[in-house]
């Protein structure tokens, strides 16, 4: 009786071609893993660059405010007669 390859993987799935090929399966394995590693990295990448920028806007109006501040004071020390 000739068993045709096509109706054991129809039968087996994917058993039988991991069984036939444990390299390949191996390569298979590692690069999902990499491409999950990559887009971890990536996502945790993207976190960091808009922390970043979130930080840079709050420095960048908390020296906005000191510097409005400091001209407002040299304004009234200005029109002040001595």
């Amino acid at each position: 009786m000739h068993i045709c390859r096509a109706n054991i993987d129809k039968y087996c799935g994917k058993e039988t071609l991991l069984a036939n090929n444990p390299k390949g399966a191996h390569d298979r394995a590692e690069a999902t893993f990499k491409k999950e590693q990559r887009a971890r990295e990536g996502a945790k990448a993207m976190a960091d660059y808009e922390a970043a920028g979130i930080a840079t806007r709050e420095k960048t109006a908390r020296l906005k405010a000191l510097r409005l501040a400091k001209e407002a004071a040299e304004l009234n020390l200005e029109k002040k007669p001595l």
